[in-house]
């Protein structure tokens, strides 16, 4: 009987690095995506002379942590009013326990309207993300 050679773990790795592969350009894309619909303050919605937004936009970014979970998001602690709007415009994910509060309930009398752009950067593009890991696979 001839010797039978192994490959399952150079398969393994070879599928682990086209996921890995697939999910940064996954990443690139959602991050570009974002950043065209993330609104930007101006002089007039501010009201503040010589006012330069973009910071919101600017911070917006991917990561790919070893369990292959990609990451898209940002850092800037208004950016969760702004994709989900404040006051009665806000609805809480059920996730977040600490903001179950009724729609409505909001506190304040300027209420800003929901603005999302992270994600309609998934939502909107999952076929064309569901065909980058087929070619990456397919590749690999």
């Amino acid at each position: 009987m001839a010797d039978v050679e192994s490959h399952v773990d150079e398969v393994l790795a070879a599928a682990d690095n086209a996921i890995d592969k697939a999910l940064e350009i996954i990443g690139l894309k959602a991050e570009k995506y974002a950043k065209a619909k993330c609104p930007v303050g101006t002089v007039e919605s501010t009201g503040i002379k010589g006012y330069r937004g973009g910071t919101l936009r600017n911070s917006i970014t991917h990561t790919v942590q070893e369990n292959h979970t990609l990451m898209v998001g940002t850092n800037v602690e208004y950016a969760p009013y702004v994709e989900l709007g404040t006051g009665p415009n806000f609805e809480a994910p059920p996730s977040w326990e600490q903001f179950n509060v009724p729609k409505g309930k909001g506190v304040g009398h300027s209420y800003v309207r929901p603005r999302p752009y992270l994600k309609p950067a998934i939502i909107d593009h999952i076929k064309e993300y569901e065909d980058v890991i087929k070619n990456e696979l397919k590749n690999a």
